[in-house]
């Protein structure tokens, strides 16, 4: 079986309250769960929330829901505490739950490795950065990868570093700069074994969990995608999908015309 599951944090320190901000009418984890339902590999959806109010707001539209332990420190603990219990549970996808524009042709590009690759076992996503603000942004991590498509190393900073080059503008559109997509896809053990680990040195420097998994000899194939999502962190990624939602609202307006 391949579920996803989404980590809904209540007390989200730049954002509070994140779950239930309002985007268009509904909740931004409505808008996940609705957005990751059009995956067509999935065959479950679970939301793991630290809230009794988001618990019920994601029962009322509909959601299979596991309320977890509020110190829980990290989405993956949230995720691995669903699926201990859990039996018959192979394949299980992290969709971060403040990503209310996921794509399913996204989650199953992601998934699809370990489908037909048995020496795949835990997958992520990356996309070509397309501008000098996403270079620049340490909300942005970059991520360098050989050859079989195995990461190398993700960073804050802007990686590779271009050294003969006279802009970042011409940097990126000379060379195939990427950031990553945190979407994460394990198989069962995998995930139980890397969320044991206690946390290594480069994941405390650059406060990025997935080096953890580097650091000790565990794999992570990554997929291309040109798809893009928006994910809401701050106010001002708050407001950036409110713009987003209602363009698309007025968009598909104008095409129903």
């Amino acid at each position: 079986m391949i579920i996803g599951i989404i980590p809904a944090r209540f007390a989200s320190t730049r954002l509070m309250g994140k779950p239930l901000a309002d985007i268009g009418g509904k909740p931004l984890v409505q808008h996940t769960y609705e957005s990751a339902s059009k995956s067509k590999l999935l065959n479950k959806i679970i939301l793991a929330v630290d809230d009794e109010k988001v618990a019920q707001v994601c029962t009322d539209f509909g959601a299979e829901v596991v309320l977890t332990p509020k110190d829980i420190k990290t989405g993956s603990d949230r995720i691995a505490y669903v699926v201990k219990k859990r039996k018959g549970v192979d394949i299980i996808v992290n969709i971060q739950g403040d990503e209310p524009f996921v794509k399913g042709k996204m989650i199953d590009q992601a998934i699809e490795p370990l489908l037909f690759d048995k020496e795949v076992n835990v997958s992520t996503l990356v996309k070509r950065i397309e501008s000098v603000k996403e270079l620049k942004s340490p909300d942005n991590v970059k991520v360098v990868f050989d050859y079989q498509n195995y990461a190398l190393y993700f960073s804050r900073s802007p990686i590779p570093y271009v050294r003969d080059t006279v802009s970042a503008k011409k940097a990126i559109e000379e060379n195939e700069i990427f950031k990553h997509i945190g979407l994460y896809v394990f198989r069962r053990e995998y995930l139980l074994k890397f969320t044991k680990l206690k946390p290594t040195d480069l994941e405390l420097t650059e406060k990025l969990e997935q080096l953890r998994m580097l650091e000790k000899g565990i794999k992570i194939k990554v997929v291309i995608t040109e798809l893009d999502t928006i994910g809401v962190d701050t106010p001002e990624d708050l407001k950036r999908a409110r713009a987003y939602y209602n363009w698309m609202k007025k968009r598909r307006s104008e095409n129903s015309k």
